[in-house]
């Protein structure tokens, strides 16, 4: 009898195991999907979605052989500890949905599907707001390269147009061009939301006497 207890015990626990897996792989589904629609980065990656939905799946059974071995839980997250993406994360909102998908593998594998559920709906709902509404909306930070004849060079020449143009600006870097001829302004810039970088760059030709002027993102492909 005592057996057969421990027989149905198991099997108990292995029905509630494949079913908080279930519900963790179908709860980061509707995690991905909202991913996908809300996605505005320059590398979209696959298997980054496919991470997502593995890692909720592994850690719903995780927590649940944890959840009653204190000593198996420190193990088990001491060898997570040693793991690393491949790939660096270039975007700090793929990391939210990184937690965003063990958060909701942990809740299942402590058969809080309930929680776990209302926890998808409502963080779900947040990130489409905040992508439907454009939320905290701004200008990613610029390099303006400025070139000027050494003739024409002064102190100052274009806090003016900065200050009227960008958020912020820093002048970075000034250097010696074209054998001493040239003068090179690099600045680090964040436009105003309503200003347009061709609009910055002619306002600025205007005063450097049409020479080169350059704009590019600091965001890079690796």
């Amino acid at each position: 009898m005592e057996l057969l207890s421990t027989g149905q015990a198991q099997e108990t626990s292995i029905v509630l195991t494949i079913f908080a897996m279930a519900a963790a792989a179908i709860l980061s589904f509707v995690i991905t999907q909202v991913y996908q629609k809300t996605f505005k980065g320059e590398r979209y990656s696959q298997s980054f979605v496919h991470t997502i939905i593995i890692m909720s799946v592994v850690v719903s059974v995780v927590m649940n052989v944890v959840s009653n071995n204190a000593g198996v839980a420190f193990g088990l997250f001491a060898i997570f500890s040693l793991i690393r993406f491949r790939s660096a994360v270039t975007d700090a909102k793929d990391i939210a949905y990184i937690f965003f998908g063990l958060c909701v593998g942990m809740t299942c594998g402590l058969y809080q599907i309930g929680m776990a559920i209302v926890l998808t709906l409502f963080s779900c709902a947040i990130l489409y707001f905040l992508h439907k509404f454009d939320y905290g909306k701004g200008k990613d930070t610029q390099i303006l390269k400025v070139t000027v004849p050494e003739n024409l060079n002064y102190d100052g020449m274009f806090d003016e147009i900065l200050e009227k143009y960008t958020e912020h600006h820093v002048l970075r870097q000034v250097e010696t061009t074209n054998l001493g001829t040239m003068i090179l302004y690099t600045f680090a810039i964040r436009n105003k939301v309503d200003t347009h970088d061709r609009e910055l760059l002619n306002v600025i030709r205007e005063r450097n006497a049409n020479l080169k002027v350059s704009l590019s993102y600091l965001q890079t492909l690796d």
